[in-house]
């Protein structure tokens, strides 16, 4: 979208958490495709200390990347955040606490508080278009997929306060806003979407053992690859009617356990099965007990894995947190997005070669066992 305000017509452009792992490639994005005049990356993590492989790490060397560091829950850090001489038209907000196993409070805190200051700081300085990342982990039957329109309830404390979120911004006067709702985000920079799945292939690999999970493959677990994330968080922002409207961003491979376990199998070369439902109830009886015993099965091992090959710090773990164990479907309508506004996938399903390039990544930053993937 010509902005005439900015030099050479393309924007300024605000990327909040932009060293995160959403961020990091919505920024890769900008910049790779000349899409901006302008570009700060707000984070409370700087570049140095963000574990960014080395693509990232030069691209955020860009003469148009302006670094910031703020924690976006303090107001007067949030200002900060926002304050420029460079006139700024989009915010992209991929900010917020995301790790599970936090307490209420901290998620009110990491993601309500700081998504509201940071949206009402937006309106202040009278951007043409923010755009929300909210969360998909709202509950939905295995047969019918959630549409943006039906009640949403939350099944994850993220999504419980992301929710708040999104019906609080109309209430902000003059904010132009989209909201994506995205499914299990996965690929370059992944901490905590399929990454904790992978360590645990991994992990299997290295006991030579076979995998068993919980429930079983028909659980949903719908994908989105981040590159598409990133594109469609452009893509919104420059679409006027896209205003006020929520979309699910959610690929077309209708992901489940079974699809993405039979993939991580086959990376490592292991075998894999189920507990079924009725094991998997008695589990869900007494399941802080049951979580513990994964856990614990999982971390010494891969403790060793790192150790025999020389990988001496990583910020990959096999840790799955209790809510994220559950019997329940992340299972999102896709349609509304591709229809209405004509957006593509360019990896409408989850293959092999998109997870493996995820491991090679992890290995050539030294974070992952080498001898581990095949």
């Amino acid at each position: 979208m010509a902005n005439d305000k900015v030099p050479n017509g393309k924007p300024g452009v605000i990327v909040l958490g932009g060293c995160g792992f959403i961020g990091r490639n919505v920024v890769e994005y900008l910049i790779e495709n000349e899409l901006v005049s302008y570009l700060r990356v707000v984070d409370k993590v700087p570049p140095q200390t963000a574990w960014l492989n080395a693509k990232h790490q030069k691209i955020f060397e860009n003469p148009l990347i302006e670094f910031r560091s703020a924690n976006l829950i303090n107001p007067v850090s949030c200002q900060n955040a926002f304050s420029s001489d460079t006139p700024i038209s989009y915010v992209f907000n991929c900010a917020g606490e995301t790790k599970s196993g936090q307490t209420d409070p901290v998620y009110k805190e990491g993601i309500y508080k700081l998504s509201m200051n940071c949206a009402q700081h937006a309106a202040k300085i009278g951007v043409e278009h923010y755009v929300e990342i909210s969360s998909g982990n709202f509950s939905s039957s295995e047969k019918m997929p959630l549409k943006e329109d039906t009640a949403a309830e939350p099944w994850t404390y993220v999504a419980k306060h992301k929710l708040q979120v999104e019906n609080d911004l109309k209430n902000i006067p003059g904010l132009k806003y989209t909201i994506l709702r995205p499914a299990i985000v996965y690929g370059i920079g992944d901490r905590t979407g399929l990454a904790p799945r992978l360590v645990i292939g991994a992990v299997y690999k290295h006991l030579g053992e076979m995998m068993k999970l919980l429930w079983g493959p028909e659980l949903r677990m719908n994908t989105v690859h981040v590159r598409d994330m990133a594109r469609a968080i452009w893509h919104v922002a420059t679409k006027p009617e896209t205003v006020g409207q929520i979309y699910n961003l959610v690929d077309e491979g209708n992901s489940t356990q079974g699809s993405i376990s039979a993939i991580v199998s086959e990376l490592f070369n292991i075998n894999h099965d189920y507990w079924g439902t009725a094991l998997s109830s008695i589990a869900k009886m007494d399941m802080n007990t049951v979580v513990e015993e994964i856990n614990d099965k999982h971390m010494g091992p891969w403790a060793e894995a790192c150790n025999k090959d020389g990988v001496e710090n990583s910020p990959l773990s096999p840790y799955i947190d209790q809510e994220l164990l559950h019997n329940q479907h992340l299972y999102l309508y896709p349609g509304k997005l591709s229809q209405s506004t004509d957006f593509t996938y360019n990896y409408p399903k989850m293959t092999k070669e998109t997870l493996k390039e995820v491991l090679d990544d992890y290995v050539a930053m030294k974070i992952f066992p080498h001898s581990l993937v095949l």
